[in-house]
């Protein structure tokens, strides 16, 4: 765990808590009084140059860029979105030479978040898939799927710890769904949800159109206290220390937050633009990919600032990432077609 801040570091909390405060409201009644949200067109995502060094490690080829890559323990499986969304790709983790197996959706997935028993949520139009990747079918329409019906055109999708899932659409709601009987609760009042990230202490909301974390009271349904995520959020992830890592793609930070008191514990300039955010909870070493130049860089953050410890060169357009903590290995997805990247960073620290 990071050393507890200095007076610099708390003198930002405070200023992060009073722009919450001042320009986007903080309520504790599902968000509908004094909630100002703001009217930010947040980043659709960071253009690539042509790159300049040859990648590190190998690449597998993709039939089409490499979306939202997600790494599944379970099954020792990479999985990715294609460029429409439509079809998911698995790789296999420990074979770089095999060909991914593509898989059919019944419909455009927003993003693909891993369960832990072998499964992935993706986030639909009206509806939360539930894929079984232990299946060997092209076709999910045999068993290996499940939908829940949801109203909304969801963004994003979460396990909470008392096995419900959460799920969050474009209207700024947050839907908890019982997966046994269908039955939900909706959190409101935020203008989008665009991540869920769930920690041993609860469940934060990022906002990107505010560019605010917010921390969601289960219990009450409702909104907690809210905090200004940089200049221009754009991914976030979590550690075994329940700490959330926040990218600002816009401010050119990462921005690390505590999640049992929302705080705002280290901010840092990464140069480039970050983007995609991922942590190695073996090494203990959190990973950015900065599509600006092309690289991926490694940070960590026990000595109250973050400290670099890895860059590597990547395949075009690194937009999402994902880390093997059991063997070492970095994924990198291509969303420009260049494949997914395999980089080992066993030893960086």
């Amino acid at each position: 765990m990071e050393d507890r801040p200095t007076s610099r570091r708390m003198l930002v909390v405070v200023a992060s808590v009073s722009a919450c405060l001042l320009a986007v409201g903080c309520s504790g009644d599902n968000g509908a009084d004094g909630f100002d949200p703001a009217s930010l067109q947040p980043l659709d995502g960071i253009d690539s140059p042509e790159i300049s060094a040859p990648p590190s490690g190998s690449i597998t080829s993709s039939p089409s860029g490499v979306h939202s890559t997600t790494f599944d323990a379970s099954t020792r499986s990479v999985v990715a979105l294609t460029d429409d969304s439509r079809s998911m790709q698995v790789f296999d983790a420990d074979r770089a030479d095999a060909a991914p197996r593509v898989i059919t959706l019944p419909a455009a997935a927003s993003d693909i978040v891993t369960v832990g028993d072998g499964s992935v949520l993706l986030p639909m139009q009206d509806q939360l898939a539930r894929v079984d990747l232990r299946s060997s079918s092209a076709d999910i329409g045999d068993g290996s799927i499940d939908i829940l019906s949801v109203d909304g055109n969801l963004l994003s999708a979460a396990m909470l710890n008392d096995g419900r899932i959460a799920a969050g659409d474009d209207r700024g709601s947050i839907h908890m769904i019982d997966p046994a009987t269908n039955e939900s609760q909706v959190v409101d009042g935020l203008t989008s949800v665009d991540a869920l990230a769930v920690t041993e202490f609860g469940m934060a909301a990022l906002d990107r159109r505010q560019t605010s974390l917010t921390q969601i009271d289960i219990e009450a349904e409702s909104l907690s206290i809210a905090l200004r995520a940089g200049t221009g959020a754009a991914k976030l992830d979590t550690d075994n220390f329940g700490r959330i890592l926040v990218t600002d793609a816009a401010g050119g930070e990462l921005l690390v937050f505590s999640s049992d008191d929302l705080l705002l514990r280290q901010r840092f300039p990464v140069g480039a633009q970050p983007w995609a955010v991922t942590y190695d909870d073996v090494t203990n070493v959190v990973w950015v990919s900065t599509p600006g130049d092309n690289q991926v860089v490694g940070y960590t953050l026990d000595t109250g600032i973050p400290v670099e410890v890895g860059r590597f060169a990547t395949v075009r357009q690194p937009d999402s990432i994902a880390v093997d903590s059991e063997t070492g290995t970095l994924f990198v997805g291509s969303a420009s077609g260049s494949g997914l990247q395999r980089i080992s960073v066993e030893g960086v620290v």
